[in-house]
């Protein structure tokens, strides 16, 4: 299982899962579509029990909920999602079958960036959808 993609698909959607029935819920089915945001609940309502029972995960959450681009707190969430799904394989086999029931819904949500550095360096790769290129 791609926990990264979990990671990913998730984080967006933190500050609205951390605060259900506020205004953020709301906020988030608007920004990323009714499907995203059911989806996003759906992971959340298997993955809260585990997060809650372990303070570091629930740290992590609560401060990228807080600043979604925090690359530490995404780093923590993310190696204790991998713990929590290594040591569960029933839940990661349910995460995992989730995730794939949908794949258009979570590429819809979903950012990969990629950084190469150097002179003419070739990446090879597959992507759909939009597709940006800087250049330093």
């Amino acid at each position: 299982m791609n926990v990264a993609i979990l990671m990913s698909f998730l984080a967006p959607f933190l500050p609205a899962l951390l605060n259900l029935g506020t205004k953020a819920a709301e906020s988030a089915a608007e920004k990323f579509g009714e499907d995203a945001w059911e989806k996003a609940k759906t992971l959340w309502s298997k993955l809260r029990p585990k997060v809650e029972a372990k303070p570091l995960a629930q740290g992590a959450a609560e401060e990228l909920a807080q600043n979604p681009e925090d690359e530490d707190a995404q780093a923590v969430l993310t190696k204790q999602f991998q713990k929590m799904l290594e040591t569960d394989p029933a839940l990661a086999t349910e995460i995992q079958q989730l995730l794939e029931d949908s794949p258009a819904i979570i590429q819809k949500v979903v950012t990969v960036t990629q950084t190469v550095k150097g002179n003419k360096n070739i990446t090879i790769g597959q992507a759909e959808g939009s597709i940006t290129i800087h250049q330093d």
